[in-house]
């Protein structure tokens, strides 16, 4: 048994550490929090002081056991857990429940896994830092308190299966009140006149006019003005400018640039982030700091100077205004500015080369010298007008840092500045005009939040730290009160004056605006989440409270408040609100009444129901009952208008008899189909269910036929051919079967089926760990070197702790019933 056990957090990680550690150090990982509080309970005692009630969880009962022999037999034990507050709570966790003998437990911190950081940790080793726990805990047990006790009021004046959350509901807030904004907003339109011009020797380019016309009537009387007009430079004015590089990454600009140039999302840039820091290739991932160590600026001076010169290096340092920003930490960097992108590239996934290279980017920029530019403004007039026409250029003399990185721009901060080099002039120089234009433009409503820039702002607002980013974007859109918009936009009709020639002409031109692919936007649910939480609960939804909210967690780990205190002072006007709001509010369903049903003339309004939103005709107070119909994917409570609503109560539309069964044309969860029998067909993209006819339909019905018709036999068995959301398959003996662009999917022959079933039958029987067939559960390998025990449609998934060959019966069946839906029992009706 080695003297010395390390343990980390995660085990890509202690298989990279285990590279640097001689014979006498053993590596093992805790797979995270080895506990955590209950799931099924509040798990905080109130009484005693917000006392947290920590469980080890059931899958990690074996682990536990297994690193408290192995810190029994150790001489030292060392905790090497990530040096955030989180990474302390997990150490302090390890120390308490593996009875960790103090005299002989070592905490050290790293925040790159290199082997000269491992071992300056291990001759630097301190004690455990309390404060940074009880930050992690007060966070913890803060946000459990608001989770716990609002969600269960939602469920009772919403509906059932919501939640809530401290810091991810005013994420959501920040989305609905953009929305708001997008919806109210009224378009004002002005015209915008720019021209081409040409100097002496031919060259042309383009400049604006410094105002802009409120009526088509000034912008063409304007443009009049123009005609048979000289025009001269009136003024030419050159100055030197710089460009200086940004700052090395923090958390959320790499996920900000990372979803601007990798079009990543917030989630993929943490998850490929985590995988090069556990490789060894870049230092901890979750930091607030701008900051370098004297290493990086050495190393980066280096790399730089042999790669491009001395002129191109500039050692700098850089101070973050992040509140809270731990500058002792240091910035995201690779752990060695030698290991270019080109060199390792190869080794990496492709996702993460992409990463590891804006990483490396960004770090050299910004040690690099500042751009040398030459900015040029040119003034142009007229002999009829005294209006100017403006042309901006810019003319690079030294690149410096834009040779090797240049900062993106979100949507919102693009400017609608010229850019290139403007030709030679001097003042007094005619000038010819090849002609003029003024455009009809309209005032663009707020931009919608993509992740990055919603990162960005909550980064502004002070709300939520590097490590609770990602999870809190990816929990408001897994409950389901954002999505990642599919706003196709809209035609709208634009004027556009032109004068050329002397002649001057109108020109109607179509654009498309409102396309919004891809941004964050509020479903009706969120949005009645929202509205109910901001009405009700001001102090959790207050972006000051929230930020306050921060402030103290990061007292609490400078060691200068008491977090029960902070609790204390939270809880006090928390649950009395929490318990009024139960007692005395409203139902919330977001009604929206919208008119009259002209044929019987009840209310027909749309709010949200058991099932989603949806419009209803009458009231419940009414004798005669509701009707009900679900709104379209692309249909909002908010937007929905009356004709809208009531042409949903034409679906399902009847389209005929087909083959002896009824065809009818419907929308459903996964959007528009034709019914043919018992077989649901969906419609194409675009294809709308009001506007199927019965050929259309036929169309369809026959090509489903088609599809689905055997298209070869094996084994006595049926093989069908089909696409699916992975692609291209065959079905054979119940088995889906992928075919990949090595085969001709629309010319299968006999050999290609049989060589596909054949390679699919191998691979189940290499999957197939342990099976008892009598009882109907087996044992497979899953993704991630993980293990399934699976019975039916029950499948219980094995911690990388446990070895599934050792697995016995009566384990496997303990498993699967606990994981087994509990029956309950039918009450009986009262006589």
């Amino acid at each position: 048994m080695p003297k010395n056990l390390v343990i980390v957090e995660s085990p890509a990680k202690a298989k990279t550490i285990e590279r640097f550690l001689g014979k006498d150090f053993q590596v093992e990982s805790s797979f995270g929090h080895i506990v955590d509080l209950p799931s099924k309970e509040l798990g905080v005692d109130v009484e005693k002081n917000f006392e947290p009630k920590y469980i080890v969880d059931k899958e990690k009962k074996a682990l536990v056991k297994k690193l408290k022999d192995l810190a029994k037999k150790a001489e030292t034990i060392w905790l090497a857990s990530d040096e955030d507050r989180e990474g302390e709570a997990i150490s302090w966790h390890l120390a308490e429940k593996l009875g960790l003998d103090r005299s002989k437990t070592r905490r050290i911190v790293f925040n790159s896994i290199t082997k000269s950081a491992i071992q300056k940790a291990i001759d630097n080793p301190r004690e455990i830092n309390y404060n940074l726990v009880n930050a992690q805990q007060a966070r913890r047990v803060l946000d459990r308190l608001v989770g716990y006790q609002l969600s269960p009021v939602l469920w009772k004046k919403i509906k059932p299966g919501l939640s809530a959350g401290r810091v991810q509901s005013v994420a959501v807030r920040l989305i609905v009140e953009r929305e708001r904004a997008i919806e109210a907003f009224t378009p004002e339109a002005t015209f915008r006149v720019r021209g081409i011009f040409k100097t002496t020797n031919g060259k042309a380019f383009e400049a604006r006019l410094g105002k802009t016309f409120d009526s088509k009537a000034a912008a063409e009387a304007f443009l009049k003005q123009n005609i048979g007009a000289e025009f001269e430079v009136g003024n030419l004015d050159k100055k030197p400018a710089k460009k200086s590089p940004a700052a090395p990454f923090t958390t959320s600009t790499l996920q900000q640039e990372a979803s601007r140039k990798l079009y990543f999302s917030v989630a993929r840039t943490m998850q490929v982030a985590q995988r090069l820091y556990e490789a060894g290739l870049i230092t901890y991932m979750r930091t607030d700091s701008v900051n370098l160590s004297n290493e990086a600026l050495n190393a980066a001076k280096d790399a730089i100077v042999e790669n491009y010169g001395e002129a191109y290096s500039k050692v700098r340092s850089y101070t973050g205004k992040s509140k809270g920003a731990q500058e002792a930490h240091e910035a995201i960097r690779p752990t060695d500015m030698k290991m270019q992108p080109v060199g390792i590239g190869t080794s990496l996934e492709r996702d993460q080369a992409k990463l590891y290279e804006l990483i490396w980017k960004r770090t050299l920029a910004s040690q690099m010298s500042d751009a040398q530019l030459e900015r040029t403004n040119v003034k142009i007039k007229s002999n009829t007008h005294d209006q100017e026409f403006a042309a901006n250029g810019e003319v690079v003399k030294f690149d410096g840092f834009l040779k090797v990185y240049l900062e993106g721009v979100d949507e919102e901060d693009k400017g609608d500045e010229q850019e290139g080099m403007l030709p030679a002039m001097a003042i007094g120089d005619a000038l010819t005009n090849d002609h003029l234009t003024a455009t009809e433009r309209f005032s663009r409503p707020p931009y919608r939040f993509t992740e990055a820039s919603l990162v960005k702002k909550l980064e502004e607002l002070g709300i939520g730290r590097p490590s609770t980013y990602a999870p809190t974007i990816s929990t408001i859109q897994n409950r389901g009160y954002v999505e990642k918009g599919t706003v196709e936009g809209v035609e709208r009709k634009y004027s556009q004056l032109l004068l050329e020639a002397g002649q001057l002409t109108d020109k109607q031109l179509v654009e498309t605006v409102g396309s919004d692919k891809g941004k964050m936007v509020p479903t009706d649910i969120g949005m009645i989440v929202n509205d109910f939480l901001v009405s009700h609960f001001t102090n959790i939804l207050d972006y000051n409270f929230t930020a306050k909210v921060e402030e103290d967690f990061d007292e609490i780990a400078a060691g200068q408040e008491d977090w029960q205190k902070v609790m204390r002072s939270f809880y006090k006007d928390f649950h009395p609100t929490v318990q009024d709001v139960e007692e005395n509010a409203e139902r919330a369903s977001g009604e929206r009444v919208l008119g009259t049903d002209p044929k019987t003339g009840r209310q027909v309004a749309a709010r949200l129901g058991r099932f989603g939103p949806m419009v209803q005709i009458g009231t419940v107070e009414e004798e005669e009952k509701p009707l009900f119909a679900s709104l379209l994917p692309e249909q909002s409570i908010n937007t929905i208008t009356f004709e809208e609503a009531m042409t949903l109560f034409e679906l399902p539309k009847k389209l005929g008899t087909y083959e002896g069964e009824e065809v009818e044309s419907n929308v459903g969860r996964y959007g528009p189909y034709v019914r043919f029998g018992k077989k649901f067909i969906s419609l194409d993209k675009g294809e709308s269910a009001f506007e199927v006819d019965m050929d259309r339909a036929i169309e369809l019905i026959k090509a489903k036929q088609k599809a689905d018709a055997p298209i070869a036999k094996y084994e006595s068995h049926d093989v069908t051919k089909g696409v699916g959301r992975f692609g291209p398959f065959i079905k054979w003996n119940g088995m889906f079967i992928n075919v990949n662009k090595k085969y001709d999917f629309d010319n299968l022959s006999q050999n290609d089926i049989v060589e596909l079933i054949e390679a699919k039958k191998q691979k189940e029987i290499e999957k197939l760990i342990q099976e008892w067939p009598e009882e109907g559960i087996r044992i497979e390998k899953a993704r991630w070197g993980r293990h399934n025990i699976i019975k039916g449609r029950i499948k219980v998934e094995l911690t990388k702790d446990v070895d599934a060959t050792k697995v016995t019966l009566e384990e496997a069946q303990s498993l699967i019933e606990k994981k087994s839906p509990k029956k309950t029992k039918a009450r009986k009706k009262a006589k």
